[in-house]
């Protein structure tokens, strides 16, 4: 049976701890609370995303999020299907607080949500730990544009302001606090005066745009 079985079925399992969920729920949270929330109305909210109509680990992430959600009464709280998910972020990115899901949808959905901003030339990244963090932008090392100047900054200015963030608040630093709202602010300021990068339909070079942000930062 094994023979005649060889090549016609694939099998994965997906497993979920109470631990592993309970901290990522947990960090999502106080993500949150740290945030000003929803772009579209302020409300600090978080999303939990998962397939927990069809999945048994999916519901599981689901009741244990319910459960650490009580212990946030000042976050709003909300539930939504990873497939209906695909479509709120597109209609209505600006509802979305702070979404947290298993590893699988979060892989999928941060493309998505990257794209909803630009691109992921666009998109910042942070993978944290309790002791260690990395920061890095989204997208990889894009080999065929390499060399000609081309390439879109505003990710990796955007992941150093991510660390700042994480350096300020476990260091108890203001000064980093600042230092990061100040590179958003700035980047802001340089997309709103049309420094865009090719993937953004601009024309602006890779050294170009940093020389503004720096400039700007400095000033």
């Amino acid at each position: 049976a094994g023979a005649l079985l060889r090549g016609q079925v694939a099998v994965d399992t997906l497993v979920q701890t109470r631990a592993g969920i309970e901290r990522i729920v947990r960090k999502a949270f106080e993500l949150a609370r740290q945030s000003n929330g929803a772009p579209r109305d302020g409300v600090r909210r978080v999303t939990c995303c998962d397939k927990a109509n069809v999945l048994r680990s999916y519901a599981f992430f689901r009741s244990v999020f319910d459960e650490v959600a009580k212990d946030y009464p000042d976050i709003e709280t909300e539930h939504a299907l990873v497939d209906a998910m695909a479509m709120h972020l597109v209609l209505k990115p600006g509802h979305f607080n702070v979404i947290v899901s298993e590893n699988m949808f979060g892989d999928i959905l941060s493309d998505l949500a990257a794209a909803t901003v630009g691109g992921m030339g666009m998109a910042p990244s942070a993978e944290v730990g309790d002791a260690n963090g990395f920061f890095q932008a989204a997208h990889g090392s894009a080999p065929d544009i390499a060399g000609k100047g081309i390439a879109n900054p505003y990710g990796t200015i955007l992941s150093a302001a991510a660390m700042l963030d994480w350096l300020g608040r476990g260091h108890g630093d203001e000064r980093l606090l600042r230092a990061a709202e100040q590179i958003r602010h700035v980047t802001e300021a340089c997309l709103a005066n049309g420094l865009l990068s090719a993937d953004l339909k601009g024309k602006s070079s890779t050294a170009e745009i940093t020389g503004n942000v720096c400039d700007r930062l400095a000033a």
